[in-house]
Order: structure tokens, then C-alpha cells, then sequence
């Protein structure tokens, strides 16, 4: 049983927001617990109490009790809750240790001294429990993100604690992968299991919850039941900042003509692998310019290898980009394009947010320049945030700071992988307004997004990709709304979804 009796806590950064103040709650065993509410709100500081990383390893002041069967948490030794409380982090790759995902999944098992015939025992459970045939003996660095996520539940899976607290899971998971997700969460509950989620995405995990808290300014303000939070309206929900239980039927924005000038893709050709099986293969493409594509497709489907290979990151990339009357080859596409990328951390550079803004600026009149981008702060809800570390904030904070940098950056072509990850309905309008406003500047956009929300508040075309190739383009018609449906709702096969 987890209690924490009369509990806040202060980040010794000085930060405001994502503190506790005065929790009072009792987790009894096998219990499923969704932990909701906006972005800031103190989500994921309550599953770092649970788990220990408060106070073993982020500093600052504790004040009350937090209790793991009667006895105190902070006195428990850190390898004894690792043991207890199996973590996923919201992003996986800061919990990896190894290069390869065999070695990653059976990684606490060898911090636990365990038997090489028990390891090899719980690694063959684990991969069959959560369908991972398929991505042992690979390099973590050419998973994508989906698969990532994957190896973070399997190497805590692995552990078989007591304890599973998870921290925006299924951020970046297509649907097929949140079915196994759910899979996996049904397996530790028909196991006795206590599950604690920190999510945004709630229409999965609702019906699987046996309570939903919901979260403001760091306090638990209301609790529901599973009935009791299914009974509430989508006007409802979307005052509380939550996102929609049926994100599926959606009515679509009406969505604008494609424009006349035309992106051409020519040739586009990559592979991780000397002499391997291609990642992108992409050799004759013509999209719209001047529109909001969403890139959709299953995780490992090569969307982000794209993206890369289009802002001319691979640098072993064949293939040109055509735009304007010019042709842009993989260096000179660097000049003209700007990528946020799935993990944010790795675009986060200065002491401060209102300096990472102007970071991506051509300095030419810094008043004028400090000016816009306190603008583009304050139209992503970033404005108290301007001096405090971009490294402090939440999550959904830093990709927001992130995406701030793409605008600020005013270049022609615009990529963002898995823009909302890990954003409330509000900052996830908030987004939504500012890439239409990016589209209206005449920019062409890029999304890769799982979010059906997202694509219906603000894609005019849609890009399907499925085993590094192209499957289908096509406008944002009754047709792309059909196949969209289709693809999140998983009615059937990936491979029989088409365009024709």
C-alpha cells in the first residue's frame, strides 16, 4: 500500500510549477490509478515521489510523509524501490544504459545479481508478454520513438515489481502499439499489479482505471470513478484542459485547397545499415507547399527518417528537394528548414527560454527580436517562463519552448516530430493555433503525429508511410478523413489501408 499523508514538495530550482502541495492519498494494492490534468500541474513530480527519484535524486524540500507499506520511502535504500517500483519515464531514452535492447531489458535484472538462467527466463516472458520478438538484438539508436517506448516497459516489466508507475506512456505510440500498451497494463492488473499513469491520452486507459485523479497547481482537486469520469461531457472535459475519450470521430475543420507550388521530392534514398535494407525509399514524390502535411504510419515505419532526411540531417541521404524553382540538395536543405525533434532535449541549448528563441534568430535588431519572441512565448502559454532553465520545465513545457524556436526561426520548410507529446487539450490548441498561423505566413509544414486531434484541428493533406515507402497522399477530403479513421481506429490491417 502507497501512502502519502499531508505531502508537498518544492523543486530546489525554485521553479513554481510541477511543485506538491499538501497531497493526502492511499493506493491500496492491485489498485489502477490515471493520474490527468494540464501540463505543469505536478503529474509527474507525484510519480517521482512514488518511485524515489524525490528526494534519492531531484532535490529540494519534502515536507510530510510518503509511505510504502507503513514504512517511509526516503528510508528505503534506492535499489530496494527499484526492486518494489518499476518506472517508465516520459522520455525512455534518459532510463537507457546500453546500446542494444536485449542487454537494456535484462539490465536490472543483472543489477539484481540474478541467476543467468532466471535473466534469460524473465527476458523470454517479457518479450512474449509485450509482442517484442521482433526488436530484440537491435541498436536502440534506430529505434524510433514507439519502439523506445516498448524497451522502457520491458525492461521494467522484466524486474516484476510490485509497483508500475508510468509517465506519459503512450506519447509517442501509434494505435496498434497502445493495444499492446493496454495488453500489458491488463497483464500486470490480472497479476495483482498496482499501476499508477501519468497521461494525457485518456481515452485508452479510462476503462481500465479504478480511479482517475485530476490535478491543479500541484493539489489532487477531484476524483472520480470509472463510471463517474466516462459520464463527463466533451465541454466538460476541455474546460479541465483534458483531452477527448472519443478522439476518433472528430468532424474535421474544413480544410483549404492544396495550393499551386508544389514541394518535389526526387530520389530520396537512406539506410542506417552499409549495404542494408533501405529506411527511406522515396524516389518520386509531389506534395502541396504552403500546407500542413501529417505524416502518419505505424511506429518504425520510417516517418522520423523521413523528416531527417528532408532537412538534410543524414548527411548519407540521396535525393533533392525541388521548391521555387530551385534545387536543394541535403546540406543547402539545412539552410532552409528547421526540425523539432521527438526528443526536445537534445534542441535545448541556453540558460534561459526567452534565449532559446532568439537563439534560432538572425540577430538584427535584438529589441525588435526580444520583442517577438516574448510574442511567440506568450502565444504558447511561455511567458512567466522566459527566465527560468529550459532543462527545469515539464515535459510538455519544453516541447512547447521547442516548437517557440521552429517559429522564431521564420525558415521556409517546417518539420515537427510528434508536436504534442505529452500536451494537455489546451496547449494542444495552443500549438494548433500557431501552425495555422505558420501556414497562413506562406511556410510549409510538416507533422509527425499520432494525435487524431491534432490532424483534425489543423492538416490540409495527409502522407502515409508504411515500410519506408509512401503508401498513399492525398488533401484533407472525405476520403483522407475515411482512411484516417480507419488507420487510428485500427479496424483492419495497416497494409490493406489505401488510397485508391
Amino acid at each position: 500500500m502507497i501512502e502519502l499523508k499531508d505531502v508537498s514538495f518544492t523543486y530546489e530550482s525554485g521553479e513554481t510549477q510541477n511543485n506538491l502541495n499538501h497531497i493526502n492519498l492511499t493506493i491500496q494494492d492491485g489498485e489502477t490509478i490515471l493520474l490527468c490534468g494540464e501540463s505543469g500541474c505536478g503529474k509527474t513530480t507525484l510519480t517521482r515521489l512514488i518511485n524515489g527519484l524525490i528526494p534519492h535524486y531531484y532535490g529540494g524540500k519534502l515536507t510530510g510523509q510518503v509511505l510504502l507499506d507503513g514504512k517511509e520511502l526516503k528510508d528505503y535504500p534506492l535499489y530496494q524501490i527499484g526492486q518494489r517500483v518499476g518506472s517508465v519515464f516520459q522520455n525512455p531514452r534518459t532510463q537507457f544504459y546500453n546500446v542494444d535492447t536485449t542487454s537494456e531489458i535484462v539490465f536490472g535484472c543483472e543489477n539484481m545479481a540474478l541467476p543467468v538462467p532466471e535473466m534469460r527466463e524473465r527476458l523470454e516472458e517479457t518479450v512474449h508478454s509485450l509482442k517484442l520478438e521482433k526488436l530484440l538484438n537491435r541498436s536502440l539508436f534506430a529505434l524510433s520513438g514507439g519502439e523506445k517506448q516498448k524497451i522502457a516497459c520491458a525492461s521494467a516489466d522484466a524486474i516484476h515489481p510490485d509497483i508500475f508507475v508510468l509517465d506519459e506512456p503512450s506519447s509517442n505510440l501509434d494505435i496498434a502499439t497502445i493495444e499492446d500498451l493496454i495488453g500489458v497494463i491488463r497483464h500486470w492488473q490480472s497479476e495483482k499489479k498496482t499501476v499508477i499513469v501519468a497521461e494525457h491520452r485518456l481515452y485508452y486507459l479510462v476503462p481500465y482505471a479504478d480511479r482517475i485523479l485530476y490535478m491543479t497547481h500541484g493539489s489532487i482537486t477531484q476524483e472520480f470513478t470509472k463510471a463517474e469520469f466516462q459520464k463527463l461531457l466533451p465541454d466538460e472535459l476541455q474546460g479541465m484542459g483534458l483531452r477527448a475519450l472519443d478522439p476518433f470521430h472528430l468532424p474535421p475543420e474544413a480544410s483549404p485547397k492544396p495550393s499551386a507550388p508544389q514541394l518535389h521530392i526526387k530520389g530520396f534514398q537512406f539506410s542506417y545499415e552499409k549495404h542494408g535494407p533501405l529506411n527511406v525509399d522515396i524516389p518520386d514524390l509531389i506534395l502541396p507547399q504552403g500546407e500542413i502535411i501529417g505524416i502518419i504510419g505505424n511506429n518504425g515505419a520510417g516517418k522520423s527518417t523521413f523528416a531527417r532526411c528532408l532537412c538534410g540531417l543524414d548527411k548519407k541521404a540521396k535525393g533533392v528537394l525541388e521548391m521555387d524553382g530551385a534545387s536543394y540538395d541535403a546540406k543547402q536543405r539545412r539552410h532552409i528548414s528547421y526540425m523539432v525533434m521527438q526528443d526536445v532535449n537534445h534542441q535545448l541549448f541556453t540558460e534561459d527560454v526567452l534565449d532559446e528563441l532568439l537563439l534560432s534568430m538572425d540577430i538584427e535588431d535584438e529589441k525588435a527580436d526580444t520583442a517577438h519572441a516574448s510574442e511567440i512565448l506568450d502565444s504558447l502559454d511561455l511567458l512567466d517562463k522566459v527566465k527560468l532553465h529550459p532543462m527545469s520545465l515539464s515535459g510538455g513545457e519544453k516541447q512547447r519552448v521547442a516548437i517557440g524556436s521552429a517559429i522564431a526561426s521564420d525558415k521556409k520548410l517546417l518539420i515537427f516530430d510528434e508536436p504534442t507529446s505529452g500536451l494537455d487539450y489546451r496547449h494542444m490548441l495552443e500549438v494548433s493555433d500557431n501552425l495555422n498561423r505558420l501556414k497562413e505566413m506562406g511556410k510549409s509544414l510538416f507533422l509527425i503525429t499520432h494525435d487524431p486531434e491534432l490532424i483534425y484541428k489543423c492538416c490540409t493533406y495527409l502522407l502515409f508511410i508504411q515500410g519506408s515507402k509512401v503508401l498513399w497522399h492525398r488533401p484533407m477530403d472525405g476520403k483522407a478523413v475515411e482512411l484516417l479513421r480507419t488507420f487510428f481506429s485500427h479496424e483492419q490491417e495497416t497494409g490493406a489501408v489505401n488510397a485508391s
